[in-house]
């Protein structure tokens, strides 16, 4: 039987793209989009950065985030919240590293730049405390089915189940 955590995993890998949010230090929240990172030892989730932006200067403010991930095919969706590290570490950046980094990361005339040893990359590990997500245990024409129904019955639509996380998941 798939544990909570092996669901979660799999949803997030099918969706690719996280919205992180951070808290500014004058208090407001801030959303961007996000690329999940492959699995990797010292985080349950990495992203990679560039050194001195603003989602860094966040993260020193107050390293609490929330990360919502959205699948509009299956109708799936993970709300995660944890605590989230800088790591500037070479190895682990090396470890993680992927060639379409380099889009992220232009050439500005230093041979390392789109490359593991780019000094402007760094990481952001963030350890999950809790998280609620939706896995749709129906095929997608059921979905519909579901969703038409509801809004014309305005009775209350189910389309999988609901799992939660939290923090003893190790």
């Amino acid at each position: 039987m798939k544990s909570e955590l092996d669901r979660f995993y799999g949803l997030i890998r099918e969706i690719d793209v996280a919205m992180m949010t951070t808290r500014r230090p004058d208090g407001h929240l801030e959303s961007r989009a996000m690329a999940n990172q492959k699995r990797a030892d010292g985080a349950d989730l990495w992203f990679v950065t560039a050194d001195g932006s603003g989602k860094i200067r966040d993260l020193e403010h107050d390293p609490h985030v929330n990360l919502a991930y959205f699948n509009p095919g299956s109708y799936e969706w993970v709300s995660a919240s944890g605590i989230a590290r800088v790591s500037r570490d070479r190895s682990k950046i090396c470890e993680l590293y992927e060639p379409d980094w380099k889009a992220w990361f232009a050439h500005e005339g230093d041979p390392r730049h789109g490359t593991p040893d780019d000094p402007r990359m760094v990481l952001i590990g963030v350890r999950i405390h809790a998280a609620v997500f939706l896995e749709v245990n129906k095929p997608k024409p059921v979905v519909l089915f579901e969703l038409a129904r509801g809004w014309l019955t305005g009775e209350p639509v189910d389309l999988g189940e609901t799992h939660e996380l939290s923090e003893p998941h190790r």
